[in-house]
């Protein structure tokens, strides 16, 4: 296997205006899945429902990214992919305006469900998009940009929720992400190449690429670092205000670092993952790991806390990066399939780690939440390694 030569989709003129209308269009989409969060209460005022019930509308857009992640590539397998990014980003749109003017319970739950099905899509297919606007060497980029839209979107989504439900309500918060689709919409059809179907077609069952050990190995180390990442991001803010003593100012000082860490993170690493793609991909879950206990050995001091905090924000946000890029070069020719079964485990496994995570929190303490997420991270760093040592085994094989 070459890990280094030309890529088989490589562009003469890398479509840089693609690979940020597509970073513009995943911001929109991240930012409206985690908006509910800071949104419960007075959305649930509305209609008329029990904030538990409105915490589903967060459920069912995860779900419905699972399943359309998983069935995306074969159901469009016959049409361009330009088409196919610009329909999910209509779909983006008309979600926002649905849950925007949502007149019930069932309406705002049918605007969800299209966010489920737009992020599922769109995300699931970003990878491989990638790779064919960029030459293989600026793919690790291209993916950094991408992550950089989420880690802002993911950090910004909840507070900016909240500040703006106060001033123009939750649903003037929601339809802010139209216009943000309209403008990324326009973008893309702009600055989008025509993306053809490729000749081969999909196999049509994604899971069965866990089959071959590198992908198992893979998947594995994806799986236990979100599970380990989430399980201890999603109580990040009941640690730092109730255990920590952090301020509401200070608690958003510190929001705001870890995630302008993220973005410096992911473009320092996707500098180096051509030559240390696995080094990588094995260190940032070993180090996410060292820092959750080190918080905890630490708690309850600010500064040493803060300090941490942005460490974790700059390798952890950096991590997607490095398995974007590794999923380009295992699966070249599988991109789209092997991107919507990453999807699925990522996706997967953030609902996993917040509810072990939330078990933990409720049965121990804090301490017990961390803890777990350090075992976890662990896990994935085991299972990186695994897959570097049967990268290196294939490699002797082909020579």
């Amino acid at each position: 296997m070459n890990t280094t030569g030309s890529h088989p989709s490589s562009v003469a003129n890398p479509a840089t205006g693609a690979v940020l209308s597509m970073t513009l269009c995943v911001a929109a989409l991240i930012a409206s899945e985690f908006m509910p969060v800071s949104l419960l209460t007075p959305i649930a005022t509305d209609p008329g429902v029990s904030e538990g019930q409105v915490g589903q509308a967060i459920s069912i857009s995860g779900i419905f990214a699972v399943l359309t992640s998983l069935s995306a590539a074969s159901v469009t397998r016959n049409i361009d992919r330009r088409t196919v990014l610009l329909a999910f980003s209509v779909i983006l749109i008309a979600s926002g305006l649905i849950v925007t003017f949502a007149p019930n319970y069932i309406t705002l739950m049918a605007g969800r469900l299209l966010l489920g099905i737009a992020i599922g899509g769109f995300w699931g297919m970003s990878t491989a998009i990638i790779m064919r606007l960029l030459p293989e060497g600026d793919v690790p980029w291209g993916l950094a940009m991408l992550n950089a839209g989420v880690a802002i979107a993911a950090t910004v989504s909840a507070p900016l929720g909240a500040f703006l439900g106060d001033l123009i309500g939750w649903r003037g918060a929601f339809f802010l992400v139209v216009p943000l689709g309209l403008v990324a919409l326009i973008w893309q059809w702009v600055s989008m190449p025509p993306l053809p179907p490729r000749g081969r077609a999909t196999r049509g069952n994604v899971f069965g690429l866990l089959r071959r050990p590198q992908i198992a190995f893979g998947m594995a180390a994806i799986l236990f670092l979100f599970m380990g990442q989430f399980a201890l991001f999603t109580y990040l803010r009941p640690y730092l205000e109730s255990v920590a003593g952090y301020s509401v100012n200070a608690l958003s000082v510190v929001f705001l670092g870890l995630g302008l860490a993220g973005v410096a993170g992911s473009w320092m690493v996707s500098k180096r993952l051509a030559r240390y793609l696995y080094a990588i991909n094995i260190a940032i879950p070993l180090l996410m790991a060292v820092i959750a206990v080190l918080l905890i050995s630490v708690t309850p001091r600010q500064i040493p806390i803060a300090v941490l905090l942005v460490a974790w924000g700059f390798v952890a946000t950096a991590a997607p990066v490095g398995w974007g890029t590794w999923l380009s070069r295992v699966l070249r020719d599988e991109a789209e399939e092997g991107g919507g079964l990453q999807v699925a485990v990522i996706q997967f496994a953030i609902a996993l780690g917040a509810s072990g995570g939330g078990l933990m929190f409720d049965r121990t303490g804090w301490w017990g939440t961390f803890g777990l997420a350090a075992i976890l991270l662990v896990g994935s760093a085991i299972s990186a390694f695994a897959a570097k040592i049967h990268w290196e085994k294939t490699l002797d094989v082909c020579k």
